[in-house]
């Protein structure tokens, strides 16, 4: 126990939190990227592709070590997961290469066609990786059918299901918003009026696509509110959310463009909670039977691990916080495109 809270649901709250953080770093390249094709001339697809390049390899580190920290806390959960989801994770790390190798190779000839290729390319990897986190985590709040040692039970295809798309694809509306921002903040002139008017209509996008997610949340997923409809106080958090999103616009509108950041990086943060609300102390839903349910306690790694890793996670986390706010610092201010530019 560390501050009367026990070790597996210290564990369980470092990895929510490293999870955001990768949302809200990565989400804004995912989100760049699935708005690519939007700009039609050369110099606005430098200057969006040039605003993410100092930053986007770093912001994938956060997924690297959120996955190893799953495994090293939670190991049935690890295999439990990467069982069910095999295919969406070998396709996420395709497009996660494609998408990789679309920024470097993009600028190596100057073709038209090449560049177009590769415009495609990282357009398409962009939207597809938003699209499965949201399938995975769509899954994940509505159960999979894992037995009693954990093995999952289902077909191929299980992660196909309507809620989950719905998930994806509210999922990649918020990376838009999210990217749409940083890009404001990076640009100026005619690409800049674009981004503002970009900025509107994907937030216009997003918040039809989470009430539509709500509503159906409400309706036909209710184990997924049981919490939130127990404790009143907890409905401060998505009336909080809903406010951060009003104010996404009205910072926009007002050249304020680090608040409208900050509200839309709160927004991530605050969807990610009420997930892991509803959740705790369950980590992966058995379809099956509730008594299969892998949860902080059944599922975690010995008392001693988890508190060896805490002490290492304690000092390695800070780290890469201070190092990621260092690059962000080093390269703040609007993209200028020179001779070193992609």
């Amino acid at each position: 126990m560390f501050l009367g809270i026990d070790y597996a649901t210290w564990w369980f709250m470092i990895i929510g939190a490293v999870f955001t953080g990768y949302a809200i770093l990565d989400g804004f390249d995912l989100g760049a990227g699935a708005l690519h094709l939007f700009f039609n001339k050369e110099a606005s697809r430098r200057i969006a592709l040039n605003a993410i390049g100092p930053v986007w390899d770093g912001n994938e580190v956060w997924l690297v070590i959120g996955g190893g920290a799953l495994f090293a806390g939670f190991p049935k959960v690890y295999a439990s997961v990467f069982s069910a989801f095999y295919i969406p994770f070998m396709l996420f790390l395709t497009v996660l290469i494609f998408r990789a190798i679309s920024i470097e190779f993009r600028s190596k000839e100057p073709m038209l066609w090449w560049r177009k290729m590769w415009d495609y390319a990282y357009c398409f990897s962009s939207a597809t990786i938003a699209i499965l986190l949201g399938i995975v985590l769509g899954n994940m709040l509505l159960g999979i059918p894992i037995d009693q040692d954990g093995n999952f039970t289902g077909d191929l295809f299980y992660f196909l299901n309507p809620y989950a798309i719905m998930v994806g694809v509210t999922t990649l509306a918020l990376f838009m918003m999210h990217g749409a921002i940083y890009l404001v903040m990076k640009t100026e002139n005619r690409l800049y009026t674009k981004l503002t008017i970009m900025v509107r209509n994907t937030t216009i996008f997003f918040s039809i696509c989470i009430l539509l997610l709500s509503f159906y949340t409400l309706l036909y997923i209710p184990h997924l509110t049981n919490t939130i409809r127990h404790h009143t106080w907890m409905f401060l958090i998505p009336v909080a959310m809903v406010f951060s999103i009003a104010n996404i616009t009205r910072s926009v509108a007002k050249h304020r463009f680090i608040y409208a950041f900050v509200s839309s990086s709160i927004t991530v943060s605050l969807l990610l909670i009420i997930v892991a609300i509803e959740l705790y102390p369950n980590m992966v839903l058995s379809t099956l039977s509730p008594a299969y349910n892998l949860t902080v306690q059944n599922a975690s790694s010995s008392e001693k691990s988890l508190t060896i890793m805490l002490i290492v996670a304690a000092i390695g986390v800070p780290l890469v916080v201070a190092y990621t706010s260092f690059v962000f610092w080093t390269f703040k201010g609007k993209v200028k495109l020179d001779e070193t530019s992609y």
